[in-house]
């Protein structure tokens, strides 16, 4: 279940900024048919940034009920204050989810230790597994594989996505942590490379609009077909690089709608729809990638 094609998940809202529970309804049923692996929902993709807490652990819940033991719903749970993480990962348990996805904390700028002791915190408050989630370039703050393999002693912390976008990580990750130690990529533009060098799938943002072409890619690779899996990571190379010309989630919302797989694009402040300019760019690239 913690590889493959997996989806870092919108959470579709209407034009008011509330949940829309029936889209996102429609968004399951849209992974489960296209043969993605498995859902990471509420991740910072999905807008965990400015959701409450409660309108957070209905999200997942509501998307665990929507996919009724279909496809594994990995729950987003990070936060950048410890005690918040944990609370996260003791209401998520024994709820059905898979397992947490924690990015590291983002602004604090812990050091290797305090990224140590968090999450060993979070470890230690549930059974269910943990996936630890290293983006540098959104938390100011890095988790090295060095403390990677401090933590993934720990018997339910199983894995990592790395989007540093670094492949290099792969085979140093897994020296020190071994080979079941689950590596995913957070990078669309590396993520095939990611798996070529020995990584387990990839948790993409991609996914939200092109699920189907991102599951066949990612089932050639993980069977060592990578010439024919790269035929389709080139086609999708344009949104890979597109789908980030303003911060993510802005531009993938806004495809999505375009696609008619949600009504809206909205988002909460400070998040604001995609601008006027950058509207052709996205567009473009959906048509690079047969999409439209």
């Amino acid at each position: 279940m913690f590889s493959g094609s997996i989806t870092a998940l919108i959470t579709p809202m209407d034009e008011h900024g509330s949940i829309d529970y029936n889209g996102l309804k429609k968004l399951v049923e849209y992974h489960v048919e296209a043969g993605t692996d498995a859902i990471v929902a509420v991740g910072t993709t999905g807008e965990s940034a400015t959701v409450t807490v409660e309108e957070h652990v209905n999200i997942v819940l509501k998307t665990l009920e929507f996919s009724d033991g279909r496809i594994p719903v990995i729950a987003g749970a990070g936060a950048n204050a410890t005690h918040e993480a944990v609370a996260f990962a003791k209401m998520f348990t024994d709820t059905g989810v898979a397992g947490c996805l924690s990015v590291t904390p983002y602004y604090n700028k812990p050091t290797q230790e305090g990224l140590f002791q968090h999450f060993k915190a979070i470890s230690e408050s549930t059974d269910l597994p943990q996936i630890l989630y290293n983006v540098p370039g959104r938390t100011a703050v890095d988790l090295l594989p060095e403390t990677v393999a401090r933590l993934a002693e720990f018997n339910n912390i199983v894995g990592i996505k790395d989007a540093t976008g670094d492949v290099s990580r792969v085979g140093k990750t897994r020296e020190l942590c071994g080979d079941k130690f689950v590596q995913l990529s957070g990078d669309d533009f590396t993520g095939l490379d990611f798996v070529e060098a020995g990584g387990h799938g990839v948790i993409s943002v991609t996914n939200n609009i092109a699920a189907a072409e991102m599951a066949k890619m990612m089932k050639l690779a993980l069977s060592g077909q990578f010439e024919e899996a790269r035929i389709i990571n080139n086609r999708l190379m344009p949104l890979h690089k597109k789908l980030f010309v303003e911060a993510n989630p802005i531009p993938v919302k806004w495809a999505a709608r375009e696609l008619g797989l949600i009504d809206c694009g909205v988002m909460r402040l400070p998040m604001t729809e995609l601008s006027e300019p950058e509207r052709p760019v996205v567009l473009q690239a959906l048509k690079e990638s047969g999409l439209l």
